[in-house]
């Protein structure tokens, strides 16, 4: 019941968020696309998993160990903890902007949200620190800082339902069946050099022909769903055509972001029927 009724009041919050959105979108992809190695270190192709994720766990449990320590009046620790708070949040902040330059739909009026949440929040405790360096009375940097963490946890609710309910930053395979056991494909001819979609069983492929060798992964890509099928072939890799994330065809081995995962790989060879059988290497 609670769920629902935060559900709504997020999602009424679309009258500015969507505006807001599309507009802090074209900026930010102005700025990352240009430089995509970078972007691809924010969005964590690197490290097969999100960096903004991880990085968000920094500045919560530091701001919450602040509350404490103001509270038991140990003020010079407390402005410590809440400058490198603020910087740590900062770098949280960079990661989660690489990631919604790729985002659609609900989930970037979500994400919008989250992030206003995220800036306001992060104002306020600019605010304390810049009082803390003069105030005899510590109470009012104590309050805004106070005031930010109600922000910020607000914001990570929002977060959390980006990536829980709406799945974005979430591997698209990682509750799908393997095909184990070789399995006919619904494809006579395979052309070559040309992406071309195919089923083999419940799972949907795309198959490229080089020469004698068809290499085949799945056509759902890891990061966003977009079609593989309908991508273009860069060289020994695969583009996705929604978000340009790149795949190696000989092994599903991500090249490009924004992708954080690997595409799973099939093995495709002729069958004794006629026709052709993949299964998942």
């Amino acid at each position: 019941m609670l769920a629902r009724v935060l559900n709504r009041l997020i999602d009424a919050q679309a009258v500015w968020a969507d505006p807001l959105g599309g507009l802090l979108q074209r900026i930010l992809a102005a700025i990352f696309r240009p430089i995509r190695p970078i972007k691809d270190f924010l969005n964590g192709k690197w490290l097969g998993h999100p960096v903004h994720a991880a990085l968000t766990d920094l500045p919560i449990g530091i701001l919450t160990l602040v509350l404490v320590l103001d509270l038991l009046g140990q003020t010079q620790a407390a402005d410590v903890g809440l400058a490198l708070g603020v910087v740590t949040m900062l770098a949280a902040m960079v990661a989660g902007y690489a990631d919604y330059v790729d985002t659609f739909g609900l989930v970037r009026t979500r994400a919008t949200v989250h992030a206003v949440l995220m800036v306001v929040g992060q104002v306020f405790l600019v605010v304390s620190l810049a009082l803390r360096r003069d105030a005899d009375d510590r109470f009012a940097p104590a309050l805004l800082v106070w005031l930010g963490y109600g922000l910020i946890t607000a914001g990570a609710y929002v977060g959390g339902e980006v990536v829980y309910a709406l799945g974005n930053m979430v591997d698209r395979h990682a509750w799908r069946t393997k095909l184990a056991k070789w399995t006919p494909l619904d494809v006579a001819d395979v052309p070559e050099g040309v992406p071309t979609r195919a089923k083999a069983g419940a799972q949907t492929l795309v198959l490229v022909r080089r020469g004698d060798v068809i290499h085949a992964l799945h056509d759902t890509c890891a990061h966003a769903g977009g079609p593989l099928s309908k991508g273009t072939l860069v060289g020994d890799q695969i583009e996705c055509p929604w978000h340009q994330s790149r795949f190696g065809l000989r092994d599903g081995h991500r090249t490009q972001g924004p992708t954080t995962y690997d595409q799973p790989r099939f093995e495709v060879r002729a069958a004794a029927t006629g026709g052709w059988e993949a299964r998942q290497a």
